[in-house]
């Protein structure tokens, strides 16, 4: 997938970025420990925070208006120590922050349960959360690997706990908070520097007895009293800062004169110790319109970023706690300050969702940038030069999206290989940077059309000559039918599954060279394997159940979240892609449509074997066309290309005409060789 933004004149209207996750992730565990029934307004609803929810689900908490883009969520509390035993593993998906402030609250529940996560977060470390909650008094068993998901906490009666943290650490503070506060026991602990405090902040907002104070050797907060009962709450989620960065990134990188505005933005202080440092670089930005939710509430605001002449600068390794998420942005920011920018202190970033300073280093060198790499930082040196090249983003939201500003520059060709990350924490990210930057990304193209049009191999080759990737709408559809028919449940079964049970099978793309690969899990389904007898029969039955398609059709948007894509079917055009730019509706003679099948296939096209294929392909068309659920249509604003009498590369270069004045300037197919 490729993302390429150019500069110019932007959109000046106000912009406002998804509500902070750490704030809704607190939200949900907090009202969700409640007693009375509490209501979160304008939460981020992404593929992290939907894992808490899913969680406390599983423990009986009911939480109603759980979607994406769902601008209030209800929460039915059970108590402080009112969660039941789950029956099943809890699945905290990609989210660290779900694992370890779970993990806290679990310590101080009468029951046992077992967590895990993906395979990055398997990865990641958990004793730092544990070791203190084991000192307390709760039991955790390592399933497989010390220290690493998948694990077994037996929680209960806890001790008092005073604890000096290693390193300042907003989540570990918050696990042993909540583990005191289920637990119904004080706790006092000592920070090297002073981490986020949403949570403090959030059980003060409560009535909770909980305070902060900077003392010798760092910060101390304490929780001496806990109460038996925690009241409902009402919550407004502000913007996320982190969230915002990238687009204040953007306006100081390529904005309009007149500033791009960020409104509704968390400011609380620990959150923004960013600001400065852009400030020392340079950066002309400016806070308006602040606003705060009652004495102990969030404070909110409006920023304003101008486009900047940016110069490096030394970070203080003490700051670096207030800005650790940041710092990918940070780095990006710096490719085009003058001078060096030295980032030390930042060891934290090699155990987040990737090693972020591994990833940023890689990644700044595979698009041009001088750059050396330290245990605990990096040093950048800026440059004039466009930036150019193939970002790998580790399954990391924050490093897609730190190249994805970066791609904005004038001259950038910055190809990301998975951009829909993105949508663990920022979804619509690419859309809004579309919108705002002037050009926007490389375009989707689609290509629709009846059976034997010449679909797919002429998007294969427009894409190839564009740099794009094809997406072959029927993969997805064909990977689902190889799974159920490997399940052994029976075809008339098909048509009952939810989507449950569908994401059960965990059908999904991933980006290759070109085009994408089909994956079960972890597992790639070949093309052989696409292409059976039986699944060849089997597909045109699924591909019309509506449960079906609707369940694939945010895998296939996913694939075009950052444009440079050509996608082919019957529906892309109208249905899975109906903003795409340029839009193509292939016809040709039946007669002729028949002969290239029989071609595709190794056919003899005799005159009888025509009629044959042409009767089927009339039939299959007055199929495609009489569908209820996205019957074949030509988009309204679609180029009609007849190909009966013109040659192969001629509605190739005719297509490719349609499009190039679509293409972001310096768009150029990618100059990276090997394999994605």
């Amino acid at each position: 997938m490729s993302g390429a933004v150019s500069s110019g004149a932007a959109s000046t209207e106000d912009h406002r970025v998804p509500g902070d996750k750490s704030i809704t992730h607190r939200a949900l565990l907090l009202s969700a420990l409640s007693t009375g029934t509490s209501r979160i307004h304008l939460p981020l609803m992404s593929e992290d925070t939907l894992a808490t929810a899913r969680v406390l689900g599983a423990m009986g908490v009911e939480i109603r208006g759980i979607r994406p883009g769902s601008h209030e969520v209800t929460v039915s509390g059970v108590g402080l120590r009112g969660l039941r035993s789950p029956e099943e593993v809890l699945d905290c998906g990609n989210s660290g922050t779900t694992a370890r402030l779970l993990l806290g609250v679990l310590a101080g529940q009468p029951l046992t349960a077992t967590l895990t996560g993906d395979a990055s977060l398997r990865s990641r470390p958990m004793a730092r959360v544990t070791g203190p909650l084991e000192k307390m008094g709760a039991r955790v068993t390592w399933l497989e690997a010390e220290g690493r998901l998948p694990l077994r906490i037996q929680g209960g009666e806890l001790a008092t706990m005073s604890y000096i943290l290693p390193v300042a650490s907003a989540q570990v503070k918050s696990a042993l908070l909540l583990a005191g506060m289920c637990g119904g026991v004080s706790v006092e602990l000592l920070e090297p520097g002073r981490s986020r405090d949403h949570t403090e902040r959030m059980l003060r907002g409560l009535g909770v007895e909980v305070w902060g104070e900077e003392v010798e050797g760092g910060w101390r907060v304490k929780l001496p009293s806990p109460p038996s009962v925690l009241p409902a709450g009402g919550w407004t989620i502000p913007g996320d800062f982190s969230s915002s960065a990238f687009l204040l990134a953007l306006g100081l990188l390529s904005g309009p004169p007149e500033g791009l505005r960020v409104t509704g933005v968390g400011l609380n202080p620990t959150r923004t110790s960013l600001l400065p440092v852009l400030r020392s670089m340079g950066a002309r930005l400016e806070v308006e319109k602040m606003e705060a939710q009652g004495e102990e509430g969030e404070p909110m605001g409006t920023l304003v970023a101008y486009p900047s002449a940016l110069m490096g600068v030394d970070v203080p390794p003490r700051e670096v706690p207030g800005f650790i998420d940041e710092i990918p942005v940070l780095a990006a920011l710096a490719s085009r300050a003058s001078g060096t920018t030295r980032i030390r202190g930042a060891e934290e970033l090699r155990v987040k969702e990737s090693d972020r300073i591994r990833a940023m280093v890689d990644n700044l060198r595979a698009v041009g940038v001088d750059v050396v790499e330290h245990a605990d930082g990096l040093d950048v040196t800026g440059g004039q030069a466009p930036p150019r090249g193939h970002v790998e983003v580790r399954h990391d939201h924050r490093i897609a999206m730190a190249f994805g500003v970066l791609g904005t520059v004038p001259g950038a060709w910055i190809r990301v290989d998975d951009p829909s990350v993105s949508e663990v924490s920022f979804p619509g990210f690419w859309e809004l940077i579309r919108g705002v930057a002037t050009g926007g990304l490389p375009p989707v193209v689609t290509l629709d059309g009846p059976a034997g049009a010449g679909k797919s191999s002429t998007a294969r080759e427009v894409a190839r000559l564009l740099g794009f990737r094809h997406l072959d709408s029927g993969a997805l559809y064909r990977g689902l039918t190889c799974v159920l028919v490997e399940s052994g449940l029976p075809p008339a079964a098909w048509k009952g599954l939810g989507e449950a049970e569908l994401d059960a099978f965990q059908i999904h793309l991933h980006p290759v060279r070109g085009g994408f690969a089909v994956m079960a899990g972890e597992r790639l389904l070949p093309d052989a394997s696409l292409r059976t007898p039986e699944v060849n029969a089997r597909v045109p039955g699924l591909a019309t159940l509506g449960a079906v398609r609707k369940w694939l059709l945010s895998r296939q948007r996913a694939a075009g979240a950052s444009g440079a894509l050509v996608a082919d079917g019957r529906d892309m055009g109208t249905v899975v892609f109906p903003q795409a730019r340029v839009k193509v509706f292939l016809v040709a003679d039946l007669e002729e449509r028949a002969r290239r099948r029989l071609l595709e296939q190794g056919i003899e096209p005799t005159a009888q074997r025509v009629i044959q294929e042409a009767e089927r392909l009339a039939s299959r068309d007055g199929q495609d066309e009489g569908r209820k659920e996205a019957p074949l249509r030509k988009a309204p604003d679609a180029h009609e290309l007849d190909t009966t009498g013109i040659s192969f590369q001629e509605q190739v270069d005719a297509i490719v005409g349609w499009v190039e004045p679509w293409l972001p300037p310096g768009w150029e197919p990618s100059p990276v060789a090997g394999p994605d």
